[in-house]
C-alpha cells in the first residue's frame, strides 16, 4: 500500500474592504507558490473586495498549489489593522470556504491582524477630515 506524502503550505489571506489577496507559500513562508487577488479577477474597482472575486482568486490559487503537490494548508487571515479596520473584509470567509472546497486538509486558521499596543496617529490632522 502506497502512502501519500503530505505537504503543508500556508495560505495568507489579506482582506480589506477594497481588495482580497490570497498568497500561498511553503511551510517556512519564504517561497511563493501562488498569489492572486480580487483585482486580478474583476475589472471593476468597486467589486474587488466582494466575496465572489475572492472565491475565484482562491480557486485559482488552489489549482496552482495542487499542481505543486500541496495537500494541506494552514490559514492566516489578516485585516488592515493599525488604526484602520481590525475586522477582515467580506472576501475572507469566501476565500477560506473556497480553499476548503478545493480539497485541502485545513490545519490552523488564525488571525494575524497587526494590533498596536500604542497606536499610531490617525491621518486627517488635528481637526479631522474636512468634507
Amino acid at each position: 500500500m502506497t502512502e501519500k506524502k503530505e505537504r503543508w503550505g500556508i495560505a495568507h489571506i489579506y482582506s480589506s474592504t477594497n481588495n482580497t489577496i490570497i498568497h500561498i507559500t511553503d511551510i517556512t513562508g519564504s517561497e511563493t507558490i501562488a498569489r492572486f487577488s480580487g483585482g486580478m479577477i474583476t475589472n471593476q474597482d468597486r467589486l474587488k473586495g466582494d466575496p465572489f472575486p475572492a472565491m475565484k482568486a482562491a480557486q485559482k490559487a488552489a489549482e496552482l498549489a495542487k499542481m505543486k503537490k500541496i495537500t494541506s494548508l494552514h490559514i492566516k487571515v489578516r485585516a488592515p489593522g493599525g488604526h484602520k479596520s481590525k475586522m477582515p473584509g467580506k472576501g475572507a470567509q469566501a476565500a477560506i470556504r473556497a480553499l476548503a472546497r478545493a480539497g485541502f486538509r485545513l490545519g490552523r486558521i488564525e488571525d494575524v491582524t497587526p494590533i498596536p499596543h500604542d497606536t499610531t496617529k490617525k491621518k486627517g490632522g488635528r481637526r479631522g477630515r474636512r468634507v
